[in-house]
């Protein structure tokens, strides 16, 4: 099946498939950025005064067992554009001062990020970290490597792939495994084996259950408005310099090529399952809903070695994601990483993971997992606590702090999360979007609100006056959040837009999260540029369109329906699919699109023969009915017309939306 150009689904489907940014903008004039304020550089610096620099045992870890990389790294597609680079991050170098625009913290882990190449674990564990976003690892087997994790991109999975070749026994990969159905850790295995090679049983293909559903559906029925936000997440159209992009505290940043994806050949359905892959006896243990809904750690007992999936980093993750996804189990979160202190026995010689660099010594493997823990667990109780006492989540997010215990350690600092988003995420997930104030239960939309504060508050001018006072005063917060209404009241308030664009901008250079620095400075740049499209966007791969199944296909359909277009239509339509013999039913009625699997005789209006590549073609491409029946993809039986109706009643979901203006 080929790829899908220009597809709004096809962006949709997988987040990371639509991050490709090749050139910044469409030939617009920049705003240039501008420095840290005074009160910004003395931010950095009682920020700093809190963290323990004395501590470099991150830095020992992350250089420990380097064997060789690509001096110049920067992996190319066939085509010769470059999907991965690391070059442009060259100014992080270890021994670079932190800059005054970048919080101390956040610039730390970025120099720990840019470390990159081949490194030996253990004796038959090596890693390639730095490639990706994500590591992956390669597990020496009998005859050939097992494979964990094959980053996002076939390109980046292959340029590690060919390093190890040049420094170890040059073995068949005979098996991956994917930890989790997250995109940054299966993406690239075609990069690494080949289709052909797994449906003869050469090579095995090992997830955890669940894995093919979720891999190909967590971003589909809201995947513009996703990969929209995840722009602004991963800094993708921001310059890479101290007053630009940094990486996102998970990574440095994401590969631009082609997502894979084969699917599993074995799969991991209950803890404690054991397989032996190429004369290595891997133990398993099931984490679903946590940092991913289907995801597995697993033990090397003979490797005396523990792999701790992405439930386990260098960094406090995400309990809800900025660009916007369902919310993860805190409680759940830390059950599992307490599960995996009590399975992993004093043998234990190291962890290591899909993300950052391994832990060694069974004590530190211990300390470093129940810290992890206890702060999901603490943000989880803590949350709680609060809430049932009454406070909100906006003000739970102010009073919660990590005990000094927890957050002293490097790891659990808000590199990707933070704990401001993460009680927020608890608090979502227990009570919903509703505060229990009945004035804010049904609110004004944001332009009417805006308009009304504006007037309230004597104008714009006088909204603007105030807020340079407050950003002379370094009230950064306020200034964003009042400067905000004079922005949705009028657009096109220059003033405003700046005014705003310079708080944002003060409060990324404060900012640890990586992400945040993202969202704040991406808005700021387009607050004074507008939006700077991508000169080249990568839509979706064919493995991953053709994943899908069907019926998530049609939900994808019910959710591009235009309800009130819809309302007064009645149809009804059978579509019998001669490629793979499955029959659905698809009705319209109440403005609502419905489906049923199995053929309902001559019941409908219309009947259609077509294949999965012909349904594809007309719903997602917008290739006239005509034209696929003249090309003999598509026959009709009855009123054609109804066909035509349903495509007409379909919305495209434009991708370059506004975010900071209305």
């Amino acid at each position: 099946m080929k790829s899908i150009p220009n597809s709004v689904f096809a962006r949709g489907v997988l987040l990371l498939a639509s991050m490709t940014i090749v050139t910044a903008a469409c030939g617009q004039s920049s705003v240039a950025s501008n420095g840290a304020t005074s009160a910004t550089i003395d931010a950095n610096r009682h920020f700093s005064e809190r963290l323990s620099w004395e501590d470099r045992e991150d830095f020992e870890l992350a250089q420990r067992g380097f064997i060789a990389t690509l001096p110049e790294l920067s992996i190319k597609d066939q085509g010769g554009n470059v999907v991965w680079d690391m070059q442009q991050f060259s100014f992080q170098a270890l021994d670079a001062a932190t800059p005054d625009t970048v919080n101390p913290s956040l610039w730390r882990q970025a120099q720990l990020n840019t470390l990159h190449g081949l490194f030996k674990v253990t004796d038959k564990i090596y890693q390639v970290r730095g490639f990706d976003l994500s590591n992956i690892t390669f597990i020496e087997g009998d005859s050939g490597y097992i494979v964990i994790d094959p980053l996002i991109t076939a390109e980046a999975a292959g340029a590690a792939l060919q390093l190890v070749y040049e420094h170890l026994p040059e073995k068949p990969v005979v098996a991956v495994i994917y930890s989790h159905s997250h995109a940054d850790h299966f993406g690239g295995v075609k990069g690494v084996v080949n289709e052909a090679d797994v449906a003869a049983g050469e090579v095995r293909i090992i997830a955890s259950q669940g894995f093919m559903k979720h891999a190909v559906s967590e971003n589909v029925l809201a995947g513009n408005v996703m990969t929209r936000r995840a722009f602004y997440m991963f800094g993708a159209l921001l310059p890479k310099n101290a007053t630009g992009g940094v990486g996102a505290g998970l990574g440095k940043a994401i590969s631009s090529g082609e997502i894979t994806l084969i699917e599993p050949t074995d799969i991991i359905s209950t803890t404690g399952q054991e397989l032996v892959v190429d004369g290595v006896r891997i133990v398993f243990m099931n984490t679903p809903f946590a940092e991913a809904p289907a995801e597995t750690m697993f033990y090397f007992p003979e490797l005396r070695a523990f792999y701790a999936a992405e439930e386990a980093n260098a960094t406090l993750h995400n309990l809800y994601t900025l660009r916007g996804a369902q919310v993860r189990d805190a409680l759940l979160w830390s059950t599992y990483l307490d599960e995996a202190i009590d399975s992993i026995d004093a043998e234990t010689e190291v962890l290591f993971g899909g993300h950052h660099w391994p832990r060694w010594g069974h004590e530190s493997i211990v300390d470093y997992l129940g810290k992890q823990r206890d702060a999901y667990k603490y943000i989880h109780d803590q949350t709680l606590r609060l809430a049932n006492q009454g406070f909100t989540a906006t003000e739970i997010a102010e009073m919660v702090e990590l005990p000094d215990a927890l957050a002293r350690a490097w790891f659990n600092r808000g590199y990707y999360g933070t704990v401001s988003h993460n009680v927020k995420a608890v608090y979502q997930k227990y009570l919903g979007w509703f505060d229990g104030n009945p004035a804010n239960i049904e609110p004004l939309p944001p332009v009417e609100s805006a308009v009304r504060y504006v007037d309230f508050m004597g104008g714009a001018d006088a909204v603007l006056q105030k807020a340079r006072q407050a950003y002379d005063d370094a009230d950064y917060r306020w200034v964003v959040e009042v400067v905000n209404h004079v922005v949705f009241a009028d657009p096109d308030n220059v003033d405003a837009r700046h005014l705003q664009a310079d708080a944002l901008e003060q409060l990324g250079y404060q900012a640890e999260s990586g992400q945040w620095r993202n969202f704040y400075l991406t808005g700021a740049s387009e607050l004074r540029n507008g939006i700077r499209k991508a000169g080249k966007t990568r839509t979706a791969s064919a493995d991953i369109v053709r994943s899908l199944s069907l019926d998530l296909f049609f939900d994808f359909l019910a959710v591009r329906l235009n309800g009130p277009m819809a309302a007064g239509v009645e149809l009804s339509l059978e579509f019998s699919f001669t490629d793979i013999g499955q029959e659905y039913l698809l009705t319209v009625q109440n403005g609502v699109m419905r489906h049923k699997e199995g053929g309902q005789g001559d019941s409908g209006d219309a009947k259609v023969r077509l294949t999965r590549d012909g349904l594809i073609a007309l719903a997602l491409q917008g290739k006239p009915v005509t034209m696929l029946v003249n090309a003999g993809m598509l026959q009709v039986e009855g009123d054609a017309g109804k066909l035509e109706q349903l495509l007409s009643l379909l919305d495209s979901f434009e991708f370059w939306f506004n975010i900071v203006t209305p």
